[in-house]
Protein backbone atom coordinates (compact mmCIF):
# COMPACT_ATOMS: atom_id res chain seq x y z
CA UNK A 1 0.00 0.00 0.00
CA UNK A 2 2.87 2.35 0.74
CA UNK A 3 5.05 1.59 -2.31
CA UNK A 4 6.46 5.13 -2.33
CA UNK A 5 8.61 4.34 0.69
CA UNK A 6 10.13 1.32 -1.07
CA UNK A 7 11.05 3.23 -4.25
CA UNK A 8 14.49 4.56 -5.12
CA UNK A 9 14.79 8.30 -5.85
CA UNK A 10 14.90 7.52 -9.58
CA UNK A 11 11.69 5.45 -9.36
CA UNK A 12 9.99 8.25 -7.44
CA UNK A 13 10.97 10.81 -10.09
CA UNK A 14 9.68 8.51 -12.82
CA UNK A 15 6.38 7.93 -10.99
CA UNK A 16 5.88 11.67 -10.40
CA UNK A 17 6.73 12.44 -14.02
CA UNK A 18 4.11 9.96 -15.20
CA UNK A 19 1.51 11.42 -12.83
CA UNK A 20 2.29 14.99 -13.95
CA UNK A 21 1.99 14.01 -17.63
CA UNK A 22 -1.47 12.54 -16.97
CA UNK A 23 -2.51 15.50 -14.75
CA UNK A 24 -3.01 13.08 -11.84
CA UNK A 25 -2.55 14.09 -8.20
CA UNK A 26 1.10 13.63 -7.26
CA UNK A 27 0.72 11.41 -4.22
CA UNK A 28 -2.77 9.96 -4.31
CA UNK A 29 -4.89 7.86 -6.65
CA UNK A 30 -6.65 9.79 -9.42
CA UNK A 31 -10.43 9.90 -9.19
CA UNK A 32 -12.00 9.20 -12.55
CA UNK A 33 -15.73 9.59 -12.93
CA UNK A 34 -16.73 6.79 -15.30
CA UNK A 35 -20.41 7.68 -15.32
CA UNK A 36 -23.36 6.03 -13.69
CA UNK A 37 -23.17 2.54 -12.29
CA UNK A 38 -21.96 0.60 -9.28
CA UNK A 39 -18.65 1.47 -7.60
CA UNK A 40 -16.51 -0.09 -4.90
CA UNK A 41 -15.21 2.71 -2.67
CA UNK A 42 -12.65 2.18 0.07
CA UNK A 43 -10.62 4.37 2.41
CA UNK A 44 -8.10 3.57 5.13
CA UNK A 45 -6.70 5.30 8.15
CA UNK A 46 -3.15 6.56 7.68
CA UNK A 47 -0.68 3.70 8.07
CA UNK A 48 -3.67 1.53 8.97
CA UNK A 49 -3.78 2.83 12.51
CA UNK A 50 -7.06 1.78 14.21
CA UNK A 51 -8.31 5.34 14.65
CA UNK A 52 -11.90 4.45 13.77
CA UNK A 53 -11.74 1.52 16.18
CA UNK A 54 -10.86 3.47 19.33
CA UNK A 55 -14.24 2.40 20.70
CA UNK A 56 -17.43 0.64 19.56
CA UNK A 57 -19.20 3.97 19.97
CA UNK A 58 -16.85 5.66 17.49
CA UNK A 59 -17.22 2.79 15.03
CA UNK A 60 -21.02 2.97 15.20
CA UNK A 61 -20.93 6.73 14.77
CA UNK A 62 -18.52 6.44 11.82
CA UNK A 63 -20.83 3.92 10.14
CA UNK A 64 -23.91 6.09 10.69
CA UNK A 65 -22.33 9.39 9.64
CA UNK A 66 -20.60 7.90 6.59
CA UNK A 67 -23.88 6.47 5.30
CA UNK A 68 -25.69 9.74 6.05
CA UNK A 69 -22.98 11.71 4.24
CA UNK A 70 -23.22 9.81 0.96
CA UNK A 71 -26.97 9.10 0.84
CA UNK A 72 -27.90 12.23 -1.13
CA UNK A 73 -25.25 11.45 -3.77
CA UNK A 74 -26.09 7.80 -4.46
CA UNK A 75 -28.97 5.85 -5.90
CA UNK A 76 -28.34 3.15 -3.33
CA UNK A 77 -25.84 1.81 -0.82
CA UNK A 78 -25.69 -1.87 -1.74
CA UNK A 79 -23.14 -3.05 0.84
CA UNK A 80 -20.86 -1.56 3.45
CA UNK A 81 -18.40 -2.55 6.13
CA UNK A 82 -16.61 -0.34 8.67
CA UNK A 83 -13.51 -1.80 10.36
CA UNK A 84 -11.18 -0.29 12.98
CA UNK A 85 -8.80 1.09 10.35
CA UNK A 86 -10.67 1.20 7.03
CA UNK A 87 -14.04 0.86 5.35
CA UNK A 88 -15.60 -0.46 2.15
CA UNK A 89 -18.73 0.69 0.30
CA UNK A 90 -20.54 -0.79 -2.69
CA UNK A 91 -22.75 1.94 -4.10
CA UNK A 92 -24.91 2.74 -7.10
CA UNK A 93 -24.51 6.33 -8.33
CA UNK A 94 -25.08 8.58 -11.33
CA UNK A 95 -21.59 10.00 -10.89
CA UNK A 96 -18.79 9.26 -8.45
CA UNK A 97 -17.35 12.80 -8.26
CA UNK A 98 -20.00 14.11 -5.86
CA UNK A 99 -19.68 10.98 -3.71
CA UNK A 100 -15.89 11.37 -3.45
CA UNK A 101 -16.26 15.08 -2.62
CA UNK A 102 -18.75 14.31 0.17
CA UNK A 103 -16.43 11.61 1.55
CA UNK A 104 -13.58 14.14 1.53
CA UNK A 105 -15.72 16.46 3.68
CA UNK A 106 -16.61 13.57 5.97
CA UNK A 107 -12.92 12.72 6.36
CA UNK A 108 -12.04 16.33 7.17
CA UNK A 109 -14.77 16.74 9.79
CA UNK A 110 -14.05 13.47 11.51
CA UNK A 111 -10.25 13.84 11.43
CA UNK A 112 -10.64 17.15 13.24
CA UNK A 113 -13.12 15.75 15.74
CA UNK A 114 -11.24 12.51 16.48
CA UNK A 115 -7.93 14.31 16.85
CA UNK A 116 -9.55 16.62 19.39
CA UNK A 117 -11.09 13.66 21.24
CA UNK A 118 -7.78 11.75 21.22
CA UNK A 119 -5.66 14.79 22.12
CA UNK A 120 -3.73 14.24 18.88
CA UNK A 121 -3.90 17.62 17.16
CA UNK A 122 -2.27 17.59 13.72
CA UNK A 123 -2.29 13.79 13.39
CA UNK A 124 -2.94 12.52 9.88
CA UNK A 125 -6.07 10.35 10.07
CA UNK A 126 -6.85 9.24 6.50
CA UNK A 127 -4.81 7.81 3.65
CA UNK A 128 -6.88 8.72 0.61
CA UNK A 129 -10.04 7.22 -0.79
CA UNK A 130 -10.16 5.07 -3.90
CA UNK A 131 -12.98 3.93 -6.14
CA UNK A 132 -13.35 1.34 -8.83
CA UNK A 133 -16.28 1.04 -11.19
CA UNK A 134 -17.90 -2.38 -11.24
CA UNK A 135 -17.31 -3.92 -14.67
CA UNK A 136 -19.58 -6.97 -14.76
CA UNK A 137 -22.11 -9.04 -12.87
CA UNK A 138 -19.29 -11.32 -11.67
CA UNK A 139 -17.31 -8.31 -10.42
CA UNK A 140 -20.44 -6.99 -8.67
CA UNK A 141 -21.18 -10.17 -6.72
CA UNK A 142 -17.51 -10.84 -5.91
CA UNK A 143 -17.34 -7.30 -4.50
CA UNK A 144 -20.54 -7.86 -2.51
CA UNK A 145 -18.99 -11.02 -1.05
CA UNK A 146 -15.70 -9.25 -0.40
CA UNK A 147 -17.28 -6.35 1.49
CA UNK A 148 -19.37 -8.65 3.68
CA UNK A 149 -16.49 -11.08 4.23
CA UNK A 150 -14.01 -8.36 5.20
CA UNK A 151 -14.38 -8.68 9.02
CA UNK A 152 -13.82 -12.43 8.67
CA UNK A 153 -10.90 -11.81 6.28
CA UNK A 154 -9.28 -9.58 8.92
CA UNK A 155 -10.06 -12.12 11.67
CA UNK A 156 -12.34 -9.92 13.77
CA UNK A 157 -15.21 -12.43 13.67
CA UNK A 158 -15.89 -15.93 12.38
CA UNK A 159 -19.16 -15.21 10.55
CA UNK A 160 -20.41 -12.21 8.55
CA UNK A 161 -23.43 -11.57 10.74
CA UNK A 162 -21.29 -11.34 13.90
CA UNK A 163 -19.84 -7.98 12.80
CA UNK A 164 -22.22 -5.17 13.80
CA UNK A 165 -20.76 -2.44 11.57
CA UNK A 166 -21.76 -3.78 8.16
CA UNK A 167 -24.71 -4.58 5.94
CA UNK A 168 -24.12 -8.34 6.11
CA UNK A 169 -27.05 -9.06 8.46
CA UNK A 170 -29.39 -6.98 6.29
CA UNK A 171 -28.16 -8.79 3.17
CA UNK A 172 -28.61 -12.24 4.76
CA UNK A 173 -32.09 -11.35 5.99
CA UNK A 174 -33.01 -10.09 2.53
CA UNK A 175 -31.70 -12.93 0.34
CA UNK A 176 -31.72 -15.80 2.86
CA UNK A 177 -28.88 -18.07 3.87
CA UNK A 178 -29.31 -20.55 1.00
CA UNK A 179 -29.07 -17.88 -1.70
CA UNK A 180 -26.19 -16.13 0.11
CA UNK A 181 -24.23 -19.40 0.16
CA UNK A 182 -24.96 -19.91 -3.54
CA UNK A 183 -23.73 -16.36 -4.32
CA UNK A 184 -20.62 -17.00 -2.22
CA UNK A 185 -19.86 -20.20 -4.15
CA UNK A 186 -20.74 -18.82 -7.58
CA UNK A 187 -18.74 -15.58 -7.17
CA UNK A 188 -15.65 -16.38 -5.09
CA UNK A 189 -13.42 -13.54 -3.97
CA UNK A 190 -10.24 -15.48 -4.87
CA UNK A 191 -7.34 -12.97 -4.84
CA UNK A 192 -9.56 -9.92 -4.22
CA UNK A 193 -7.71 -7.47 -1.97
CA UNK A 194 -4.29 -9.05 -2.37
CA UNK A 195 -1.60 -6.43 -2.09
CA UNK A 196 -3.84 -3.68 -0.69
CA UNK A 197 -6.12 -5.25 1.94
CA UNK A 198 -4.08 -8.03 3.51
CA UNK A 199 -5.40 -9.75 6.67
CA UNK A 200 -2.42 -8.83 8.82
CA UNK A 201 -3.11 -5.11 8.48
Amino acid sequence: MYDWRKMTWEQREEALGHRRSKHFPWHSPPHQDRGEGAYHVTAACYEHQPIIGVSPKRMAECELRLLETIKSHVEGVLAWCVLPNHYHLLIETNGIAAVIASIGQFHGRHAYRWNREDDARGRRVWHNCTERKIRSERHFWATMNYVHHNPVHHRYVRQWQDWPFSSASVFLAHVGKEKAVRIWNDYPILEYGRGWDEPEM
